[in-house]
């Protein structure tokens, strides 16, 4: 019960937030890109919850848990926090005054991506049983190499790269984008540092490194 309330809490005040800062700059519940948005982020998000909740409450519980003990990372969230905080007011703004014209098959195209990056996280989340929203070794933990981490060292971080850049593009703003890309050289900074607390501290790590040359794209980086 205690997960349970702590799961919708947490879902009830991400809702409202994304609400205030989309509408409020915006001056009416008339965006409708806000709407698309909303529904696309939010409802996938209910029914991962539902199943984690149903299937696996520990991993649900890890990633409710959002307190960073390593500094850099602690930076690394506040960070992201900030640049998620000033896109959607952007956005808000850009579309009460007319900033961008985002053409319509840009924000489908855009919409698709979105669901298929929020696909790839939950493929993620039923790889690694360990995976957790704060950067640390947990006991008994073990190096996952097979599926997607075979592919890239972070998977996950490759699906959220891809939720920033597709966000202010179902919004209907060029200029949000400017701020969601922001997120790219913060994501890099955070998994530098994650991967030299694995190294340090998860055995096998320094070998997987080894395997799996790539972090977040294939051939790229």
């Amino acid at each position: 019960m205690k997960l349970l309330c702590s799961a919708l809490t947490k879902f009830l005040a991400g809702l409202l937030l994304v609400g205030i800062l989309l509408f409020l700059p915006a001056g009416t519940i008339g965006y409708v890109n806000g709407w698309l948005f909303a529904a696309l982020l939010f409802v996938p998000m209910l029914i991962l919850g539902v199943v984690l909740f149903l299937r696996e409450p520990a991993l649900l519980q890890k990633r409710l848990d959002s307190r960073e003990t390593e500094r850099t990372q602690r930076g690394v969230v506040a960070l992201s926090g900030l640049l998620f905080l000033i896109g959607f007011v952007v956005a808000g703004l850009d579309f009460r005054y007319g900033w961008s014209a985002v053409p319509a098959w840009c924000v489908i195209a855009a919409s698709v991506l979105l669901l298929l990056c929020y696909g790839l996280y939950a493929e993620v989340m039923r790889e690694n049983a360990y995976l957790s929203r704060t950067v640390k070794v947990q006991e008994n933990q073990k190096v996952i190499d097979t599926g997607l981490y075979g592919v890239v060292r972070h998977p996950m971080y490759a699906a959220t790269v891809g939720l920033f850049l597709s966000i202010p593009v179902v919004l209907g703003s060029w200029w949000a984008l400017l701020c969601f890309s922001l997120y790219i050289p913060v994501i890099v900074v955070r998994i530098l540092n994650e991967e030299a607390v694995l190294e340090a501290g998860l055995a096998g790590y320094s070998a997987y490194k080894k395997r799996v040359r790539y972090r977040l794209l294939p051939f790229i980086w």
